[in-house]
């Protein structure tokens, strides 16, 4: 199953699977979707306008290198901004998925009846 990710949402999972070390692209996609069990799949669209994006932003740096099948391959590294970045994303995340299990929680009244 494939889940569409909500807006803002890719740049946080990317920016977590870079606290484990540098990553090229594919390996940071394959990363997320063998980490979820195949439930998040990153396409390529999608992956490397974040990359690019977020290396704009000073949250990772890029530097090529050689990928483990012999391929130069650009990896991607979190800076300290990053992780500021990730902090705040997170925390941000974990409010919102803490009201939206209230809500899923909670058993509704019906007014007026």
């Amino acid at each position: 199953m494939q889940t569409d990710l909500l807006q803002g949402t890719l740049d946080m999972l990317i920016l977590k699977t870079l606290t484990g070390g540098p990553m090229h692209g594919y390996a940071v996609a394959s990363w997320l979707q063998r980490t979820t069990d195949d439930a998040l799949r990153v396409e390529e669209g999608s992956l490397y306008p974040a990359l690019h994006r977020m290396t704009k932003r000073g949250w990772v740096k890029a530097d090529w290198g050689v990928s483990e099948n012999n391929r130069r391959a650009k990896f991607y590294t979190l800076t300290a901004e990053g992780r500021r970045q990730l902090a705040q994303e997170a925390s941000s995340w974990e409010r919102m998925t803490e009201a939206v299990s209230k809500v899923l929680q909670a058993r509704p009244v019906m007014q007026g009846a």
